[in-house]
């Protein structure tokens, strides 16, 4: 039986990682790097000259005199953790298959567990601000899921007290594969917040495939094409291929995160559920995942603990 290619890709092993990050000055290279592809540009008036400030670790713009770090404006902005922390914990968040919790991020960086939790949901941010972007083409199956709720009495299903709503999508190639998955929490299952979503994460001539909840109908307005299924007992046959891939996602993501985390509230659930996405959309180049999101951090805006406690939708 021949290996699953994805599953033994080789990554980036710690040894090859701390080669290229193990120390500050060259955590500062990547970082710089990553800012400024091009040489330095600044960010006030665009001009590509600067002096540099040594003794406060700035770069001054030789047109406006505008001073910035190499931390500001990024997602590291006003950090006092240095940047081989930070990149360890990309490093650690991103070759995890199923994801890190902060209280085991804190150990294996020897931080507090608030400098963790900080870093965390810093670095989710940047993963969902990322993957949000793109928007999802070609077939796309999506369903209604709900996250949460009593785990032994009342109500069950739609409706029930409790439970987060969130949109599952799988977009899949011309051989079925599924290639990029999109898990969205929404207010709740209306129309017009299946057509927020729509506009914001489903491509014009994607073809979307649901079941029949009423909500969903308003895609024909928004897609090129819509097809709604009737799933009463579809499942009872073994060579049923509708819904699998989204099914299968629903399951792997609420299997990792019961197994992962102690419990993810609602209103971090975006950022944990994006976290999940992120890994998954760049399943096929593990070991590029590092410097990947260390681009996506570069240029995220800073974020303030009151602002990412409202960053969440």
């Amino acid at each position: 039986m021949s290996r699953n290619q994805v599953q033994f890709q080789k990554g980036l092993s710690l040894k090859m990682f701390l080669d290229s990050y193990g120390t500050e000055e060259q955590c500062q290279q990547k970082l710089f790097k990553a800012r400024w592809p091009h040489g330095y540009k600044c960010p006030h008036c665009g001009h590509n000259q600067c002096y540099t400030v040594a003794s406060r670790k700035l770069y001054q713009c030789i047109r406006c005199r505008h001073q910035c770090s190499l931390t500001s404006g990024t997602i590291f902005a006003s950090t006092k953790l240095p940047l081989t922390t930070w990149f360890l914990g990309i490093f650690l968040l991103t070759q995890s298959k199923e994801g890190m919790a902060a209280l085991n991020l804190r150990r294996l960086l020897g931080i507090t567990i608030n400098a963790a939790m900080r870093m965390k949901h810093k670095l989710q941010h940047a993963m969902k601000v990322a993957d949000d972007s793109r928007p999802l083409e070609g077939l796309v199956e999506l369903d209604d899921v709900y996250w949460g709720g009593k785990s032994k009495g009342g109500k069950r299903g739609r409706g029930a007290p409790g439970k987060t709503p969130f949109l599952a999508a799988v977009a899949r190639n011309e051989k079925g594969h599924p290639i990029h998955i999109r898990l969205s929490k929404v207010e709740s299952f209306t129309s017009l917040e299946v057509e927020r979503w729509a506009l914001k994460h489903l491509h014009h001539e994607a073809v979307v495939i649901t079941d029949g909840f009423a909500p969903f109908g308003i895609l024909s307005d928004v897609v090129a094409f819509h097809g709604s299924i009737n799933t009463s007992g579809i499942y009872d046959n073994p060579d049923n291929k509708i819904f699998h891939w989204v099914n299968t996602t629903i399951g792997n993501v609420k299997s990792a995160m019961h197994g992962t985390y102690h419990s993810v509230s609602s209103k971090h659930l975006p950022r944990y559920l994006a976290e999940f996405c992120y890994r998954f959309n760049n399943r096929f180049c593990m070991g590029a995942m590092v410097s990947d999101l260390i681009k996506h951090a570069a240029v995220t805006p800073a974020l303030s603990q009151q602002k990412l406690k409202l960053a969440e939708e």
